[in-house]
This record gives structure tokens, C-alpha cells and sequence, in this order.
């Protein structure tokens, strides 16, 4: 059953059945599939990027794009600009092909840190802060992919299969489809004045065909509307009954939040957190989520950091609800980003998640209150300063 919100605010989109979601663990499982479903486009792609960089990943999506393109695929490719720094002048130029459209989001007026800092602190020119995290790839209208993943060979380590990031991703078809194709092409339009027109997704046919069929919802951060992410996981956790098992690789939520999971776990609900442990790409936003540590471990909840690689995985069990995609859902990720999930209410679906959490809790550390406690003064000391900067780090634009 859909758990009904709370909240009288409308969605963007509405619940819809009919679907069918396979979860999709590091990227060797989703990374292939997303290639075959290039290689079978017959009429369209969209592909909504945040981080790409010039790399072999890269390369075989370039490959298998342009291919697409020859055969007379129509491709739209929307990039943000920040995010695809790295990609190098003569791979964006592999992509200046017939059929191939290719827009960045928010052009930054340069790439040197120092002027666009310069611009933000000193002249409060903030439109460079807004970004496009999403990520998508839809062909056809039939089927699309959603998760935490970029174009980078950090998802996908060839040659130490170890260090792959941890990542989750969903592959999705059904009714759904339609929700994704018409945000994307809201996105291309915002960003490039004009419209884009597409055949309309095929779906109603194909999900009567399903063996089973899953409710699914599409929930955004857009950051001209109020965000329905936050909004669906508060209420979420506030109606979890048996657990809420929370994953995210940039622990910085608002107080919202942690108060809905202190109360949550206060109430006998199996409140999990699964964060990055030593492995990450942003240490200063590891230490400035410990700040939280304490309070939520003296209210019940239970903290697990992973171990031997970076955990980047996105994704929330509450019960029999599951949200997972771009969002982070710490504070800067809904302030200044264009975000979306895929929500998804199914026993089945949950099943799975549970699993993959069960598996991710094995290969982590337990933080205890009493470890808490015991931690050194050099790290207390780590966490009081990116507190301050994080603290004000909130104030850039008000």
C-alpha cells in the first residue's frame, strides 16, 4: 500500500503502477547495461549528467553514442558545466556529431577556482552555486537508469576492482518513464529556451506485460520549489514502523532530519545510518557530519561507517518504502541543486534493498557512544573546525 503524505503541498508527479525496478550494485552491473541499451536505441537517448570526466568510462560511452548517432538516433545530452570540468575540449568535440545535441548546464564564467570564489564571496554572484546533480540515461521511452553514478572510471576501477566506489543505480521501466522524459525535457528547456519535442513513452503498453508490477514515484529538488525529497522522507520516517535505514555519502542533513530519526529511533524504530568511513572524496564533509555523531548515538541511533572503499551509494529504507537517485539530502544538495529520486513501494523491491544493506552493514564499523566518547583531541579538534566552515558555508547567498 502507498503510504499517503502528510503534507498538503503538491508533488510534481503522482504515485503510478505498473512498474518494474531491478537494483543495480557497483559499476560493473550497471554500467554494461546502460552501454546495451545505447547500443539498441532505435529512436532517442537523454542522457543528464553531473560528473563526467575524460576517462575510459567516458570513452565508451562517447563510442557508443556517436554509434547511436550514425544510425540515426536522435541523442540530447545535458552536462553540468561544474561537474564536467575534466571533461577534456577534444572529447567534448567527439560529440559535436549530426543527431547529437549537447548543452551544459550554467556555464560558469571560468574554470579557476580562485576568480569564481572571488565572484561568490567578495561580488555575492551566486548563480554559479546552482548545479545540476541529477543523473539519468532514458532510450525510447521505454526504459531509463537513475543513482548516485558519474562518467568516471572511480565507479568502475578496471584494474583495482577493490577501489570501485560503491554505488547503487535502478533500472527502471513502466508508467514511471514518462514522469522521467518529461522532467528532463523541462530541464533542456529551462536551459536552453527552446522546446524539445519527443515521441511520448510507450509505457502503458509494455507494463501490461509485466510479471509483476511495482508503484513507483518520481520526487525532485528543483530549487525553485519547496523540496518534495525532503518533504517525502520526513514524512516517511515519520511514519516508519520497523526500520529506517539511511545511506548517503555526504552526512550533512538538516535539523529536520535528525530530529525525525532521533525521535524515530526513540521510539523503538531500527534507525541505521551507513556513511563513508576513512575511503572518501571529501574528508572535510566526513568530519563536519561528525558534529552530529554524539547527539544521535545518546538518542538511539546506530551509526555504521564502511570500510576498505568510498561508499557513494544514495538510498533510504524506511519500512516498505525506498527512495534512491541523485540526493544526498544534506543541506548544500537541496539548497543549491537540481535533484531526483526514484521512490518505490514494493515488498519485493524492499527485500532486495534490505539485503544490500545487510551486505553493506558486514563490511563496516559500528560506531559506539563509548567510542564516541574516547575519540582523540586531534580529531575533536578536525571537527570543530569544518563545523565553523560548514556553518558558514550556510550563509553564502542569504
Amino acid at each position: 500500500m502507498i503510504k499517503i503524505t502528510r503534507n498538503s503541498k503538491p508533488f510534481h508527479f503522482p504515485w503510478r503502477d505498473g512498474n518494474r525496478f531491478d537494483i543495480l550494485i557497483d559499476g560493473p552491473a550497471y554500467f554494461p547495461r546502460m552501454l546495451k541499451e545505447i547500443e539498441c536505441a532505435k529512436h532517442f537517448i537523454l542522457l543528464e549528467m553531473y560528473l563526467v570526466e575524460s576517462c575510459t568510462t567516458t570513452q565508451h560511452f562517447i563510442k557508443a553514442l556517436t554509434k547511436a548517432a550514425a544510425r540515426g538516433v536522435n541523442i540530447y545530452i545535458l552536462l553540468d558545466d561544474f561537474g564536467a570540468m575534466d571533461l577534456k575540449q577534444h572529447e567534448r568535440d567527439q560529440l559535436i556529431k549530426q543527431n547529437i545535441h549537447l548543452v551544459f548546464f550554467n556555464k560558469l564564467p571560468s574554470y579557476n577556482t580562485l576568480y569564481n570564489m572571488f565572484l561568490i564571496l567578495l561580488l555575492h554572484k551566486n548563480r554559479g552555486l546552482f548545479r545540476n546533480h541529477r543523473k539519468l540515461l532514458l532510450v525510447d521511452g521505454i526504459t531509463a537508469f537513475t543513482g548516485g553514478f558519474g562518467l568516471t572510471d572511480e565507479f568502475n576501477q578496471h584494474q583495482h576492482p577493490d577501489k570501485t566506489w560503491r554505488e547503487t543505480a535502478v533500472k527502471i521501466q513502466g508508467p514511471v518513464i514518462a514522469d522521467w522524459q518529461q522532467l528532463f525535457c523541462e530541464s533542456w528547456e529551462n536551459s536552453t529556451q527552446q522546446t524539445l519535442s519527443l515521441p511520448l513513452a510507450k509505457n502503458n503498453e509494455f507494463s501490461k506485460n509485466l510479471p509483476g508490477t511495482q508503484a513507483g514515484r518520481v520526487t525532485v529538488n528543483d530549487i525553485n520549489r519547496y523540496s518534495e525529497l525532503i518533504i517525502s522522507l520526513n514524512n516517511q520516517i515519520y511514519q516508519a514502523k520497523q526500520r529506517v535505514w539511511f545511506s548517503t555519502a555526504y552526512f550533512v542533513p538538516g535539523w529536520r532530519i535528525r530530529r525525525r530519526l532521533k525521535r524515530a529511533a526513540r521510539a523503538g524504530v531500527d534507525v541505521r545510518l551507513l556513511l563513508p568511513g576513512p575511503i572518501t572524496d571529501h574528508i572535510a564533509v566526513r568530519h563536519a557530519g561528525h558534529r552530529f555523531y554524539g547527539k544521535l548515538l545518546k538518542n538511539g541511533v546506530r551509526i555504521f561507517e564502511y570500510q576498505h572503499r568510498f561508499i557513494h551509494s544514495k538510498c533510504v529504507l524506511c519500512d516498505d518504502w525506498v527512495t534512491t537517485g541523485s540526493s544526498n539530502f544534506d543541506r548544500w544538495n537541496i539548497r543549491w541543486n537540481l535533484e531526483a529520486n526514484q521512490e518505490v513501494q514494493d515488498e519485493a523491491f524492499t527485500r532486495q534493498i534490505k539485503d544490500m544493506f545487510e551486505q553493506d552493514f558486514a563490511n563496516c564499523i559500528e560506531v559506539t557512544l563509548e567510542q564516541w566518547k574516547q575519540r582523540s583531541w586531534h580529531l575533536r579538534l578536525r571537527q570543530w573546525f569544518w563545523k565553523q566552515i560548514e556553518r558558514l558555508s550556510q550563509k553564502i547567498g542569504r
